[in-house]
């Protein structure tokens, strides 16, 4: 057994477990800088994008931990992941039920009536396919990780 094998055997050492957790918090810090600056629009969206991201990543600050495996991890990722994709779906479906059941429909005599007419349904949209997408191979891809590693 060669000396790298021996160490992924090991997991993260303390120093690795010290710079995951420091890039976790300082993930999440960048974010709200980035949403409490009073300069740009753009980087206030970048940080509202960093928010949602920093929090499903601190999902992984248990996983910080001298001795965890880095596959254990990245584990713990993509199924915090396709749980994110997964609830996204059902958000749009019931947003999507929500307009359908309790809002009026739109007036096809006006020009803002016309253009949501037009538009397809939710479940056409490309957004919708690709989460749908990305929820699904990332099920798959934790599925063969999991029989490569048994």
């Amino acid at each position: 057994m060669s000396d790298h094998e021996h160490r992924q055997d090991l997991g993260m050492t303390r120093q690795q477990a010290l710079r995951l957790e420091f890039f976790i918090i300082g993930l999440g810090i960048f974010a709200l800088l980035l949403i409490f600056q009073p300069f740009s629009l753009q980087l206030f969206a970048i940080g509202s994008v960093l928010v949602v991201i920093a929090g499903l990543i601190n999902n992984l600050l248990p996983m910080a931990q001298p001795g965890v495996k880095f596959r254990s991890v990245v584990t713990v990722a993509m199924v915090v992941a396709m749980i994110f994709c997964i609830v996204l779906l059902i958000s749009i479906g019931a947003a999507h039920l929500y307009g359908a059941f309790f809002l009026k429909p739109p007036d096809p005599n006006t020009l803002a009536g016309k253009a949501q007419l037009a538009t397809p349904p939710f479940w056409r949209q490309p957004l919708v396919w690709g989460i749908a997408a990305v929820a699904a191979v990332l099920a798959l891809a934790i599925t063969a990780m999991n029989k490569v590693r048994d």
